[in-house]
């Protein structure tokens, strides 16, 4: 039999890059991300060793020192990292999604400037929407920027921040009326967000002047990745770190990033879905019980079955949303499906390789156990599911338009 969740089609070039990956997850991540998860430690060796397979730089164009791969080559090494440990994928994905941001909508200068050393990982990047106030609302965004001679001070209190520390620069979004009546802006709170570029030294405490990170959130799950708060007081940003070089612009590069980040999450939820069909199926050919392997009891292949079955259809999305989205096409509707397919089946297929392990999967000398709680926050991560739905369902009302 062969593995779940192959992919067609791909090139040998791909083929031999997921190869490089799947190794590297068996040998250097799965050996110790249940001892590193458990620590709450953040993984620096096998950070720089997914820097030295140049993983970083994977979608950065080679005249910035990239490879140039593609959305669906991202996403199936993805795929292979959260199978070994879930908190390492977030690390790269926050760092893609900024370097997608500067290589679409950065001025020449800003990717000149940073996608060399973000290629590298040299510069580490995050990005920050959400704030204590608000989740899913992004109009609801109070964090402002005014303009101040020739740069922007910028004020306000953000709110989980993946690599908050640990990065080097964090692309914020914040309010700037700038241009913009009052009338316009509640009309179209959208209208007056702009993205900022903010550097900054790694680490806790101020990192520069106006710019505090305070300190690690302390979560149920996705442990060793370093979530944070961001607080701006009088942070002055120069004007030519607008991302793009104008003003207003903010929010829908954003949704451009979280559109191909919702590519990745549904790429996280195969994998872990994955690891735990392999711990499951493993398992139940070892434990016995009535004198057989659990395996040979029918309820337990029903089990397998639907698990295995739920893995290869979010697989099987996921690609599709990749593709869709290297082919140039628009695939808002892709991306949705497959996040919420792929986060909803994760769950379940981790809660049914939990039961399998009956009272061991309770326990943490177990991997099962760690995945259990890993596996909600793909649930919320990149838009809940009650957000894909609306997109899902607001994009099939334009393509099935009643013409009455």
């Amino acid at each position: 039999m062969s593995r779940l969740a192959q992919t067609a089609g791909l090139t040998d070039v791909q083929q031999e890059i997921l190869s490089t990956v799947r190794d590297f997850v068996d040998k250097e991540i799965i050996p110790v991300a249940t001892e590193l998860e458990h620590r709450d430690e953040y993984p620096q060796q096998i950070v720089d060793g997914l820097k030295e397979l140049g993983l970083f730089g994977l979608m950065i164009p080679e005249e910035y020192g990239g490879l140039g791969e593609s959305l669906l080559t991202y996403a199936l090494c993805v795929e292979e990292i959260a199978r070994g440990w879930m908190s390492v994928s977030g690390i790269i994905n926050t760092h893609f999604i900024v370097a997608y941001m500067l290589k679409q909508h950065g001025t020449q200068e800003q990717k000149d400037h940073f996608l060399p050393r973000m290629a590298a990982g040299d510069i580490r990047g995050a990005f920050s929407m959400s704030e204590p106030g608000l989740g899913s609302d992004v109009s609801a965004i109070t964090s402002k920027a005014v303009k101040d001679g020739d740069s922007y001070v910028l004020n306000g209190q953000k709110m989980w921040l993946t690599n908050g520390a640990t990065s080097s620069l964090v692309a914020v979004l914040v309010r700037s009326d700038e241009g913009h009546s009052a009338s316009e802006t509640a009309a179209a709170p959208h209208r007056s967000m702009t993205t900022f570029l903010v550097e900054k030294e790694p680490g806790f405490g101020e990192v520069r002047p106006g710019l505090t990170i305070p300190g690690k959130i302390d979560k149920m799950g996705y442990k060793g990745v370093d979530t944070t708060e961001l607080i701006m007081d009088g942070l002055r940003v120069s004007a030519d770190r607008v991302l793009g070089g104008v003003t207003g612009r903010g929010f829908y590069q954003m949704m451009d990033g979280v559109e191909v980040g919702r590519v990745n999450v549904a790429a996280r939820g195969c994998g872990v879905a994955q690891r735990a069909f392999e711990l499951g199926v493993r398992y139940a050919q070892q434990r016995h019980t009535f004198g057989k392997p659990i395996a040979q009891h029918q309820a337990i292949q029903f089990k397998l079955a639907e698990m295995a079955t739920k893995v290869e259809a979010a697989h099987a999305m996921m690609v599709n949303a990749a593709r869709k989205k290297d082919s140039g096409e628009r695939n808002d509707l892709e991306a949705g499906m497959a996040k919420y397919l792929a986060s909803e089946y994760c769950k379940e297929v981790v809660e049914d390789a939990f039961r399998i392990h009956g009272g061991y999967g309770f326990s943490k000398e177990y991997e099962i156990e760690r995945l259990y709680r890993e596996a909600p926050m793909l649930l919320i991560g990149e838009g809940t599911a009650e957000i894909q739905k609306m997109i899902i369902g607001r994009r099939l009302l334009e393509e099935y338009r009643f013409q009455g």
